[in-house]
C-alpha cells in the first residue's frame, strides 16, 4: 500500500463520529493538562488509559495521541503567562515568553506559540507519513537477536539522553524488568516473585503502576507545596482575542526559527529519552548561537518561544516512529500508547501497517484533523483556559485521586489493584524524591517480555551459544553502540568526578 492509498483510508477511518470525537477528546484534554501545571502528558494519559478499555484500538490510540501532542500545546500558555511551565517541555518558553508577556506582549507570545506549534505539527506528521513505512520494512529483517539488541540500546539511550544520573536510570530500567517478571513464566507457566499470592500469578497490571507512579506520587509531591504557595496566587491576565495574531515583524523574526525548530524536533523525537525536553533545549542553543543579537534572549525574544515551541511539537510527532514501526517506546508517554495498544491484542512492530493499517493510517490523518482542533482551542478558547488555572487544588487533588482509584478497580474490578495503585504511588513518591527518573522504569517494565521472549528465543536457536547475538550486522553494531553509550557515560562521570 502506498502512501497516498494509505491516507485516503486513514481520512475514511478517522473522519467517521466516534473517531473525530476521541480526537477531538484527546487534544481538549490534552490542552488542559497542559495549561494545568504539575500533571504533565504522562499523568494525563494515564488517568485515562481505563477508557481505552471501552473503545476500539483505533480509538484508543487517536486519544492518547491527541492528549500526547495536545499537551505540548497547552504547556505554553502557563509557561508565558505565570513563568510556571504547564510540562517540562515548555520550560525553556518561560524564558522569554514571560518577559514578553511582562513587556504587555503576551498576545504575540501565546500567538507565535500556537501558530509554530501547528506547523511544526503537521511538518511532523508529514515526516510520520513518509520515514515509517520504509522503516516498517527495514525492520522486517529483524529476528530475535536483533530486536533483543535494539530494546538494550533503547534502554541504555533512555538513560544517557535523560539529563540525570545514568547509574540511577539503569537501576530504575532493572528494576522496570524485575517487576515484568512477576506471575507465570511465559513458556512453562511457573510462577515467579509470587510469593503465594494469587492475585500477583498473573502479574502486574498497567494500569496501578503507571497511574500509582504518575498520578498519586504527582499530588503527593504537589501537596508539599501548598503551604508555600498559599495566599501567593498570580493574577492573570487574558490577552484580547485581536492581540494573538503576530503582526508582520514578529513572523519575519520567527519562520526562519519555526523551520529549524521543527527539524530538530522531529529528529529528537525519533531518540529514547526525554525527547521533547531535548528538543526545545537543543532549539533554544541553536536560536541563540546563530543570531545577530544574542543578548536579546533572556529579554523577550520572540525566537526563544517560536524555535523552542515548534521543536517540542514535532518531537511529539516524531516520538511515534519508532513506538508504531519498531514496538520500542521512546517515552513514558510512547510507553502508556504501546500498553493500550497491547491490552487490544496489537503488538505494534513492522508487521503492524501491514496487518492493522486502519490503526497506523487512522492515527497518522487523526493528528492533521488534531492539529487543526487544536489551533481551534488554543486561540478563540485562550480565556477559558485562563480560568482553568484558577481551579483550587483542594478540588482538583482529590478530583486526581478519585480518577486513579475508579481507573485502578475497573481494570479486573479487584480491591488488590487499588492496593497496587497506592503502593506504587508511594514508591514513586520516594523515587521521585530520591531523583530518581521513572521513565526508565516504565520502558523496563513495558520491553521486558520483549527483551526476555527475543534472548530465550534467540538461545533456543542457537542452542544455548551466546554467539548468535554478534552473528548478524544488525546486532552487532548495536550491541556495539550500547558498549559505546555505557562507556561514553562512566568516562563522562569519570571527568566529573576528577573536576
Amino acid at each position: 500500500m502506498d502512501i497516498l492509498q494509505g491516507m485516503m483510508q486513514g481520512f475514511a477511518v478517522c473522519l467517521t463520529p466516534a473517531k473525530l470525537f476521541a480526537c477531538f477528546f484527546g487534544v481538549l484534554v490534552g490542552t488542559a493538562v497542559g495549561v494545568l501545571p504539575g500533571i504533565g502528558p504522562s499523568g494525563g494519559m494515564a488517568l485515562l488509559i481505563p477508557l481505552t478499555f471501552y473503545m476500539d484500538p483505533t480509538s484508543s490510540v487517536i486519544m492518547l495521541a491527541g492528549i500526547y501532542y495536545g499537551t505540548q500545546y497547552g504547556g505554553s500558555t502557563t509557561s508565558i503567562l505565570i513563568n510556571v511551565p504547564g510540562e517540562a517541555a515548555s520550560v525553556i518558553t518561560c524564558i522569554d515568553g514571560h518577559q514578553m508577556a511582562s513587556q504587555g506582549r503576551a498576545g504575540a507570545a501565546l500567538g507565535i506559540a500556537a501558530f509554530g506549534s501547528f506547523i511544526a505539527g503537521t511538518i511532523g506528521v508529514i515526516g510520520l507519513m513518509m520515514v515509517a513505512p520504509p522503516l516498517a520494512e527495514f525492520a522486517l529483517r529483524f529476528g530475535p537477536p536483533e530486536t533483543f539488541a535494539l530494546v538494550l540500546v533503547s534502554l541504555t539511550l533512555v538513560g544517557y539522553l535523560g539529563g540525570g544520573s545514568m547509574a540511577k536510570a539503569l537501576m530504575m530500567a532493572v528494576l522496570g524488568l524485575l517487576l515484568a517478571t512477576v506471575g507465570q513464566e511465559a513458556i512453562t507457566a511457573i510462577p515467579r516473585f509470587t510469593f503465594g499470592s494469587v492475585d500477583l500469578q498473573s502479574g502486574i497490571d498497567l494500569v496501578p503502576l503507571i497511574m500509582g507512579l504518575f498520578g498519586i506520587s504527582e499530588v503527593l509531591l504537589s501537596l508539599e507545596e501548598i503551604g508555600s504557595k498559599e495566599g501567593d496566587a498570580e493574577v492573570v491576565s487574558t490577552p484580547k482575542f485581536w492581540e494573538l495574531f503576530p503582526n508582520r515583524q514578529d513572523w519575519k523574526a520567527s519562520i526562519a526559527p519555526i523551520g529549524r525548530g521543527s527539524l530538530i524536533g522531529f529528529l529528537c523525537g525519533l531518540l529514547p529519552g526525554g525527547t521533547a525536553i531535548i528538543a526545545s533545549f537543543s532549539s533554544y542553543a541553536v536560536e541563540r548561537k546563530i543570531s545577530k543579537h544574542p543578548e536579546k534572549f533572556g529579554q523577550g525574544a520572540i525566537e526563544g518561544v517560536a524555535g523552542p515551541e515548534a521543536s517540542n511539537n514535532a518531537a511529539a510527532q516524531g516520538a511515534f516512529i519508532p513506538m508504531l514501526t519498531l514496538g520500542i517506546p521512546g517515552n513514558a508517554a510512547m510507553a502508556l500508547t504501546l500498553g493500550a495498544l497491547k491490552m487490544h491484542r496489537i503488538i505494534p512492530g513492522p508487521m503492524l501497517i501491514t496487518e492493522h493499517p486502519d490503526v497506523f493510517w487512522g492515527v497518522v490523518a487523526s493528528m492533521y484533523l488534531g492539529n487543526i482542533f487544536l489551533l481551534i482551542l488554543n486561540l478563540p478558547l485562550l480565556g477559558m483556559w485562563v480560568r482553568l488555572l484558577r481551579v483550587a487544588t483542594s478540588i482538583l487533588y482529590p478530583m486526581i485521586i478519585l480518577f486513579c482509584i475508579i481507573g485502578a478497580y475497573s481494570v479486573n474490578n479487584n480491591l488488590f489493584d487499588v492496593g497496587m495503585l497506592f503502593f506504587f504511588g508511594g514508591l514513586g513518591y520516594v523515587l521521585r524524591k530520591f531523583k530518581f527518573d521513572l521513565v526508565p522504569l516504565i520502558m523496563g517494565f513495558i520491553l521486558g517480555p520483549i527483551i526476555e521472549n527475543s534472548a530465550r528465543q534467540s538461545l533456543i536457536m542457537s542452542r544455548g551459544q551466546f554467539n548468535i547475538f554478534f552473528s548478524s550486522t544488525i546486532c552487532a553494531i548495536l550491541l556495539g553502540l550500547a558498549m559505546v553509550i555505557i562507556g561514553a557515560a562512566v568516562y563522562s562521570g569519570v571527568r566529573k568526578r576528577k573536576v
